[in-house]
């Protein structure tokens, strides 16, 4: 997922809402993807997420003649330090998400993309001191009355599910500063990371513990893969974000923390204690809290 500006004309359009939506159906749909290579260490994978991106990304800006962009951002020192930051906490939000899912941690990762709206309401009321509504405060408060139901039944924080709210929300504050577009901020933060990616693939191969063209045709694939479905869904939202009216972006985003959740009870079998039972709907009602003021200004 990335953030982008408001659409210009301030409206919904259908070719906005495809996109958007194809997006989101690919993010509720990855937990199966990532499933399938949870016996590749996190680690390689996340390099891989980074290194097949790039072809993808940087063959898109050429095709909407958009290069020129990036240009100026490579040779601005400022902007390179601003999408160093972003690029950093995309990688750590991939990292907790992938071992999560691979570690049958799948409810974890939704209860956190549940709470990142309200997290990000947050942060603009510290970082940026926008006052918040008594509906927002509600809505904020239910959100920690469950985080610390879940903290005393586990014995401790819920640690994926704030680690990824929290390298999601920074992610999306620092995004919307970095002045280049969606496209072309991607591309830079991909290319800054993949160095780093490279390096530790090549670090794999020496060690004989990589699982990229070792014989196994199908992690080969799998891990090619990694950047059509890292790529593809951030492209179709950054897109399709700009067609469409925040209002509409702000509900939408619900579709993929729902379909990880079904998915993660009903298809992975994972647990749904008490605590959890208790928590997700207390997210869920603060989650209608804070939409129902936005469905009201439609």
């Amino acid at each position: 997922m990335a953030d982008v500006p408001a659409p210009a004309e301030n409206r919904d359009t259908l070719n906005g809402f495809l996109f958007a939506l194809s997006a989101y159906l690919l993010w509720g749909f990855l937990p199966f993807y990532m499933k399938a290579i949870a016996h590749i260490s996190p680690a390689e994978v996340i390099a891989h997420r980074i290194l097949w991106s790039v072809p993808i990304a940087g063959l898109l800006l050429i095709i909407l003649k958009r290069t020129d962009d990036l240009k100026k951002a490579i040779r601005n020192p400022r902007m390179l330090g601003m999408a160093a930051v972003t690029a950093i906490l995309i990688s750590i939000n991939w990292g907790i998400y992938v071992w999560a899912i691979g570690a049958g941690r799948a409810l974890d990762t939704a209860l956190g993309y549940f709470i990142n709206p309200l997290f990000s309401i947050f942060l603009g009321a510290v970082l940026l001191k926008e006052k918040l509504k008594p509906a927002q405060l509600a809505a904020l408060g239910l959100v920690i009355i469950a985080v610390l139901i879940l903290t005393v039944s586990g014995g401790g924080l819920p640690i994926v599910a704030l680690g990824l709210t929290f390298s999601w929300g920074f992610y999306a504050f620092f995004r919307k500063t970095l002045p280049i577009g969606p496209n072309q901020g991607f591309l830079l933060e991909v290319l800054l990371l993949s160095p780093i990616a490279l390096g530790y693939l090549v670090y794999l191969n020496f060690q004989g513990q990589g699982h990229f063209l070792t014989g196994n045709g199908t992690d080969t694939a799998l891990l090619i893969g990694c950047g059509v479905v890292t790529a593809v869904p951030l492209i179709l939202y950054a897109n399709g974000a700009k067609l469409l009216r925040l209002s509409t972006i702000g509900i939408m985003q619900y579709i993929p923390p729902s379909m990880i959740f079904i998915i993660a009870v009903f298809v992975f079998n994972e647990p749904f204690d008490t605590a959890r039972a208790i928590a997700f709907p207390l997210i869920w009602v603060a989650l209608v809290i804070y939409t129902l003021p936005m469905l009201r200004r439609r």
